[in-house]
């Protein structure tokens, strides 16, 4: 299943995501693609509140991993930019295959952690503040959870 949403500010990107995040359960995979800048982080902000965390979300670029224990499920918030070259035996398949949701920016780059179902965000840039955000579910559960998305939105 494939759904095509646009955006037209980073608020409306922050609203998707709190909007995607009643729908979560523990164990979910989220994959973000998108070039620098396309809204990424912005996304996971806004998921992270719909998740009820009261904590700031900020990129884990150069941390790889910033996890949010305070929200309804544990938010374990990947960015795999930094492993394009690097060793990727760090631990992180026990966040993604842990108790939370693991979102995962530049999922490219850990190919062989991702589980075999995962709902996989792609966010275009279409220039000013506008996006194009491609959201496809791989199985049942992801095409359900766009299911409820859709008909609640």
């Amino acid at each position: 299943m494939e759904l095509i949403i646009f955006t037209n500010a980073a608020e409306e990107t922050y609203l998707l995501g709190a909007k995607i995040a009643p729908f979560i359960k523990p164990g979910d995979v989220i994959t973000l693609s998108g070039d620098l800048g396309a809204g990424k982080t912005t996304f996971v902000q806004g998921l992270a509140k719909g998740l009820l965390s009261k904590t700031r979300v900020i990129s884990p670029t150069f941390n790889i991993m910033r996890c949010y224990f305070d929200a309804r499920i544990p938010l374990f918030h990947i960015d795999a930019y930094r492993l394009e070259e690097g060793n990727k035996e760090i631990g992180l398949e026990e966040f993604v295959e842990g108790d939370g949701v693991a979102v995962i920016e530049w999922p490219q780059y850990i190919q062989e952690l991702l589980p075999v179902a995962y709902l996989e965000i792609e966010i275009l840039s279409l220039g000013d503040d506008q996006r194009k955000l491609t959201i496809k579910s791989s199985n049942e559960h992801y095409h359900y959870l766009l299911k409820k998305f859709k008909e609640e939105n």
